[in-house]
């Protein structure tokens, strides 16, 4: 560009320099456009993360990958886009542990990115809801967690075993999904632990944040099922909902009926549960819960309008409640010390809990099980070789 400068200084008008820089400045804007830019940020340490490998995914081609580049000593980094005008997802492996962030052509980005440990400090569960109603002769349920890390300085918990859960021995699974903060969702595997029927985990990365993990499954089912629930973490609530025309019933005090105000479905909650074996109960009889749609339409004249009343449906087996109004009549109508519904965690209800089974599918090439890359032999920490 100097050289260029140069020679038109020498040999051309003045008027003719004017038109030449000003095209060389055009050149450079358009080339700015066709790139996504941006700086990663090590939250742990508090300073640039350099060396980070980042990948470029076109997302309405399957997550195609399209570009790779790795961070300098700033953190930074510039990826070119070939198609302008689609949407793309940038993905920062930091520690074998990825970060993604959606992107469009010109974009620049601010990604933060933390350090991973097998065993994190801090990680807790704020709600667990099993959604269940039967289905010819099985009963379907929906296990739906939220586990939060507030870990400091923030880590990442990443390993072979981040997340376990028990369902019935007996239970099949149908599909396993997780979401990491902000993220998409994505299917997972579950592994049986060796020797212990219904005990399954998980190898999905615990980032800073909240971590949504959704269990569907099916049981044979005669009338009559029981349930002994077991938490991997402490969890702030846990929540049972069931069609009005099925019965529960549970020998612990624990259970409290959560007053809905609808005659759709009906919520059995207990709060402040401590890890490991938890309270039983049972559920009888047979129905199905509504379609989400009607089982989160607000009541006209209770519903406040800060409640949000999102929804997403899973293509075959229906959709999520949103207990955001749940959330509102309980606070109203109890006591803060006896409140069955924390504030704010009802309201989350895990709508991205939910994941998008169809979009997860459109997207196994770029799945779950690449978020953390595979282990070096040569150490515990997870490595960066991970691969389309």
């Amino acid at each position: 560009m100097i050289d260029l400068l140069r020679f038109v200084k020498e040999f051309c008008p003045r008027r003719m320099l004017s038109v030449v820089v000003l095209l060389a400045c055009f050149s450079t804007a358009a080339q700015g456009a066709n790139n996504i830019t941006g700086t990663v940020r090590n939250q742990s340490r508090g300073e640039p993360a350099a060396g980070d490998e980042v990948i470029l995914a076109r997302l309405d081609m399957g997550m195609q990958e399209e570009g790779r580049a790795k961070t300098d000593s700033l953190g930074a980094f510039t990826l070119n886009v070939q198609h302008l005008g689609k949407p793309y997802l940038v993905r920062v492996f930091h520690q074998g542990v990825s970060y993604d962030q959606q992107a469009s052509a010109g974009q620049a980005l601010s990604i933060e990115v933390f350090d991973a440990a097998i065993h994190v400090q801090g990680i807790t569960g704020t709600i667990e809801i099993l959604r269940t109603g039967t289905v010819g002769n099985l009963l379907h349920v929906s296990d739906m967690v939220e586990i939060k890390n507030e870990s400091s300085p923030p880590l990442t918990e990443a390993g072979e075993r981040t997340f376990e859960v028990y369902l019935p021995a007996n239970a099949k699974i149908d599909s396993v999904l997780a979401a990491g903060p902000g993220e998409m969702g994505v299917m997972i595997s579950a592994v049986p632990v060796p020797d212990e029927p219904g005990h399954y985990a998980v190898n999905f990365p615990l980032r800073p944040g909240a971590t949504k993990f959704a269990f569907n499954y099916d049981l044979p089912y005669r009338g009559h099922a029981a349930f002994q629930t077991r938490h991997a973490y402490p969890l702030q609530q846990m929540a049972v909902m069931i069609p009005p025309t099925m019965k529960f019933s549970s020998r612990s005090p624990a259970f409290k009926i959560l007053p809905v105000g609808n005659s759709r479905y009906q919520v059995q909650a207990a709060n402040q549960l401590p890890a490991g074996e938890g309270p039983g109960f049972e559920v009888s009889g047979t129905g199905a819960l509504p379609p989400l749609g009607e089982q989160a339409k607000p009541q006209a004249r209770s519903q406040s309008p800060a409640v949000s009343n999102r929804v997403e449906s899973v293509p075959g087996r229906g959709a999520l409640p949103s207990l955001a109004n749940i959330d509102t009549r309980s606070k109203q109508t109890q006591a803060p010390s006896q409140s069955l519904v924390l504030g704010g965690v009802t309201s989350v209800l895990l709508a991205a809990c939910v994941l998008l089974v169809w979009r997860a599918r459109k997207a196994r090439s770029f799945s779950a099980a690449q978020t953390v890359a595979p282990r070096s032999r040569q150490g515990n920490r997870p490595q960066p070789d991970w691969k389309l």
